[in-house]
């Protein structure tokens, strides 16, 4: 299994001895999303570069995390967690939560 953590730093670096920003935190949100733009277009025009596109996407969230002192992967495991305790109905058309998870009291709210 890959260690996100790990990896999260390594990102880092590697903008750090290339030159790349780690200061502003606007730019960085507006490269991730440029990202994220490049990969959509890939995936709607068919192209064979999708993963790689994707890939870019998930280095910028790993760097962006690492320049906010955030641990990506602890994070990415407490959401799974507390969306695999939501529910959810069909209402009129829409798939609509009903149930959240209170992670302060460790139930439901």
């Amino acid at each position: 299994m890959v260690d996100l953590e790990q990896l999260q730093k390594e990102v880092y670096q590697n903008k750090v001895n290339k030159g790349f920003n780690v200061t502003d935190i606007n730019k960085e949100f507006c490269l991730t999303y440029g990202e994220l733009s490049e990969a959509y277009d890939a995936w709607k025009k068919h192209k064979r570069d999708l993963g790689e596109e994707l890939a870019d996407v998930a280095i910028y969230l790993l760097g962006l995390s690492e320049i906010l002192g955030i641990n990506l992967e602890d994070e990415i495991k407490r959401k799974v967690y507390k969306n695999s305790k939501r529910e959810y109905k069909i209402i009129d058309g829409v798939n609509t939560r009903v149930k959240e998870y209170d992670e302060d009291n460790k139930g439901d709210k």
